[in-house]
């Protein structure tokens, strides 16, 4: 096991060569970063007024396709304006996976609303549409008000999270069928998935809304911001609206017209942003490039690589290994953490949590598998 663990190590650092330790997934800055950011300086622009936010948001639509983009503080911001214009309100549920950073469960009690736990299929590590279906057959009813209640508990089932998760795009064609059946909005849980694409089409751009993260360990960075995207030309200047502390356009009165929140995006993050998106083409064929690479190795020695499935493009945010078990697990990453290479086990599943032990969570044998097993290991940009 240990000849196997010494393999993978020095593959890694022949990917990564630097005496110092490797890390997981570094944020790149070869560009107009510099550049952009003491124009912000100078200019005095550094709050979300400026040249760069629209010019982002610019970038970002006409990327990914969307007609529409709205610029926040955080992927988590992002996620808490759709599920809020999605209709998500008190004593709501919100469908997701078990599988996914805490965020996503998070952003759902931000809403006063409740999480439902769908297990994930193995192949794309998200949400399963056969279990999807199967749980909302069993528990899902439509109603004359045209929105549909679980039987069990009589809450009202207010959207779908699905997460294209490590990058990897979901079965997000199947996802909106059912759920459109059930008349139940989606929104797209892209945090970690910019520049991928499913069937030719930018993930995010299918449901009611999609959102990004741009957190310092994302392909794309802005130190610390979010987005999202609609087609919907009303959601689009609600989130606007919302995430500018609600307020009513004035040169000097001080109106706000809804509870609002200060989520909008600062103009020298969005500076970083606009400088990563010019840059973006190369990073990604890097990312998938150092993906084929790893794939191959560990096609080699017999260890399975989480590779996109039929349709789907990804972007390898972070690169993913399956192990045999939790103990070979955690002996990989004592092994490789006390070599220098950062890698790390995928997140604690949400149900495990102590504030989600009480939410509704359906059978997630899957999910437990995956999480005694993955590791993601280096997945930055190489030199």
């Amino acid at each position: 096991m240990y000849i196997m663990f010494e393999k993978i190590v020095s593959f890694i650092k022949s990917l990564y060569p630097t005496e110092n330790p490797v890390s997981l997934h570094a944020p790149r800055f070869s560009g107009n970063e510099k550049k952009y950011l003491i124009d912000c300086i100078d200019t005095t622009y550094v709050s979300y007024v400026g040249q760069y936010v629209s010019r982002f948001e610019d970038e970002i639509r006409q990327y990914t396709g969307a007609d529409y983009a709205v610029a926040v503080s955080s992927g988590t911001a992002a996620l808490h304006i759709a599920l809020l214009l999605s209709g998500v309100s008190r004593e709501d549920e919100v469908i997701t996976q078990p599988l996914t950073f805490v965020a996503t469960a998070n952003a759902i009690t931000y809403c006063g609303a409740y999480p439902i736990f769908v297990d994930v299929e193995q192949s794309t590590l998200g949400l399963d549409p056969g279990k999807l279906n199967s749980f909302l057959l069993t528990n899902g009813v439509l109603r004359s008000d045209g929105k549909c209640y679980n039987k069990i508990t009589g809450r009202k089932i207010a959207a779908c999270i699905p997460v294209h998760t490590l990058g990897h795009p979901v079965r997000i064609d199947e996802i909106i069928e059912i759920c459109r059946k059930y008349q139940i909005p989606i929104v797209e849980d892209s945090a970690e998935a910019i520049g991928s694409f499913f069937n030719g089409q930018h993930v995010g751009t299918f449901g009611d809304f999609g959102i990004f993260s741009f957190n310092g360990n994302k392909p794309v960075t802005t130190g610390g911001g979010g987005m999202i995207i609609t087609n919907d030309i009303t959601h689009s200047e609600k989130a606007r609206h919302l995430t500018t502390t609600a307020k009513q356009p004035h040169p000097w009165e001080f109106v706000h017209d809804h509870v609002g929140y200060n989520y909008r995006l600062p103009n020298i993050n969005a500076a970083v942003g606009c400088a990563q998106m010019e840059c973006f083409a190369a990073v990604l064929e890097n990312k998938r490039d150092t993906a084929q690479m790893y794939n191959e190795f560990f096609k080699n020695i017999g260890i399975p690589f989480i590779t996109e499935t039929k349709h789907a493009k990804s972007n390898y945010w972070l690169n993913t290994i399956v192990l045999t078990d939790r103990k070979e697990r955690d002996q990989f990453l004592d092994y490789a953490t006390i070599r220098g290479i950062q890698a790390r086990p995928v997140w604690t599943l949400m149900p495990s949590l102590p504030m989600y032990r009480h939410c509704q969570c359906e059978p997630i044998e899957t999910s437990q598998w995956l999480e005694d097993r993955l590791v993601n290991i280096p997945s930055s940009v190489r030199m």
